[in-house]
């Protein structure tokens, strides 16, 4: 036998028999010498790494982002100095509210994370199929999610609770409307777009910064499931998403996006009536127009799903020269958040894993910690400074500009700005009379079995953004309109 061929334990010792425990005699009880068993036993009790608290459920394949337009009035970055330039990168896609045994067609955006290895380290865009997300401050997270997982009781998610935390954070009405349009559901992860969602920046080597928003525009085109599709496919076959991703790269049907930005200059931020960082609301279109910089096509499978999927760990703090974070509050929180979160869920060196682990050569003074991965840093100095000529030092040139701050310190109410139903309300108008009757019905379902108190909280919401957007939803629950707070003679 080849020793290529050998079983064995995780110590690389041959397994004589992998097929019988150890006992006293042919019917005696089990030896606790048995370390074969005892290292099976004790692995398998530990093959689950805890899930996510969101984005649970993913799919992710590897591919390449290929530069096609010069952006260096922009950025220093090196992935985008010259046109055909390609960085590998590596793509998650997930639902953001079930488990890891959830169906892949529940209604819930979808994450959209992106990994780029960069020959100056990796950077991460850790973005959403939306556009914009239900809350604009870190602070609220945990609630929000709270309000949208299993109750403590029961165990059971609740209509009840989700819509009652919605009825009281009005900024959420945009993500809602476009969660609950015909564009809640994807098809499949091919079929829909990409966003950063946040406001970002890039650096340009006069160190003169840009504000930036990326979008990752489907060539596949959109395609959406209705509500009856989507209930068919979770039972019929809940992994529908992932299967239709990795079959067609299977098949070579490699799935490819175009890859816009839309610019801000930091004047124009300065004098911009809208908040650029506010994660709730979108840059308008005409007045900052899509770039086209690039395109990114996935080409190959993982060989190994929880190697390479499940240990994929994404975070905004994953930045490289040229590219930066922005005042966005959500933003900020999340640079210590998803890193974070990592930390607990894989562990200390969860960036040595290969589907973590830099391209480029990593020279940092951290040591030690759970499953540390080759020599540890040997005999170097993990302390700086020093006096090691070979040690690696701090590099000022690949610093940011500095950006000016103001204001004294305090918790700023972050709904001083009050405009929440602008952008829901035009995004309403724009829809066709069959895309508002299914937003309408979608919306009208989920909050069946709410209780009346909420339902009546959150119509005001409805009628501020437009007052047919309230009437319909009034309707399809079955309320009388004058009973419908919001609603007027004056608002029809």
């Amino acid at each position: 036998m080849s020793p290529n061929n050998v079983l064995t334990t995780a110590s690389g010792a041959p397994v004589a028999d992998n097929q019988n425990s150890r006992s006293a005699g042919p019917r005696g009880p089990l030896l606790l010498d048995d370390f074969q068993l005892i290292e099976k036993l004790a692995h398998f009790n530990r093959e689950n790494i805890p899930e996510r608290r969101v984005h649970a459920k993913g799919s992710g394949a590897y591919g390449s982002f290929t530069v096609t337009r010069d952006i260096s009035d922009f950025t220093r970055a090196r992935l985008f100095e010259s046109v055909g330039k390609q960085t590998p990168v590596f793509l998650r896609f997930s639902t953001v509210g079930g488990e890891r045994g959830s169906a892949d067609t529940e209604r819930d955006p979808r994450g959209f994370a992106v990994k780029f290895y960069t020959e100056e380290g990796n950077w991460d865009i850790v973005g959403n199929n939306t556009p914009v997300f239900f809350i604009r401050d870190p602070l609220k997270f945990p609630d929000f999610i709270h309000s949208q997982k299993r109750l403590a009781q029961s165990n059971l998610k609740s209509a009840q609770a989700m819509w009652d935390f919605w009825s009281y954070t009005p900024e959420a009405l945009h993500q809602i409307t476009i969660l609950f349009s015909d564009r809640g559901i994807p098809d499949g992860y091919r079929h829909m777009h990409g966003f950063g969602s946040h406001t970002y920046s890039l650096i340009n080597a006069k160190g003169e910064r840009h504000w930036v928003k990326w979008h990752f525009k489907t060539q596949q085109g959109i395609r959406n499931l209705t509500p009856e599709a989507a209930a068919r496919l979770a039972g019929t076959d809940p992994d529908y998403a992932q299967r239709d991703l990795f079959n067609a790269i299977e098949r070579g049907n490699f799935p490819r996006w175009n890859v816009f930005i839309q610019v801000m200059s930091e004047a124009q931020a300065a004098g911009h009536e809208q908040n650029p960082f506010d994660v709730t609301q979108t840059w308008s279109q005409k007045a900052f127009p899509l770039v086209k910089v690039g395109e990114l096509e996935l080409n190959r499978n993982p060989l190994n799903y929880f190697a390479e999927v499940e240990q994929a760990a994404f975070a905004p703090s994953n930045l490289v020269p040229g590219v930066g974070l922005s005042p966005d509050r959500m933003l900020q929180g999340r640079v210590f958040a998803y890193a974070d979160a990592q930390r607990y869920r894989v562990g200390t060196n969860y960036q040595q894993l290969p589907v973590n682990a830099p391209r480029s050569p990593v020279n940092h003074h951290q040591r030690d910690g759970a499953m540390a991965f080759g020599s540890n840093g040997g005999a170097a100095p993990n302390y700086e400074p020093n006096s090691n000529a070979e040690a690696p030092k701090q590099s000022r040139q690949h610093g940011e500009p500095a950006l000016a701050l103001e204001g004294a310190a305090d918790r700023y109410d972050q709904r001083s700005d009050t405009d929440y139903y602008s952008h829901a309300g035009a995004l309403f108008r724009l829809m066709s009379d069959q895309q508002r009757t299914l937003l309408l019905n979608n919306i009208a379902g989920s909050m069946a079995g709410v209780s009346v108190e909420v339902v009546r909280h959150q119509l005001q919401h409805f009628f501020k953004a437009d007052p047919a957007y309230g009437e319909g939803i009034a309707q399809a629950l079955g309320m009388p309109l004058n009973q419908a707070p919001g609603h007027s003679k004056q608002t029809r």
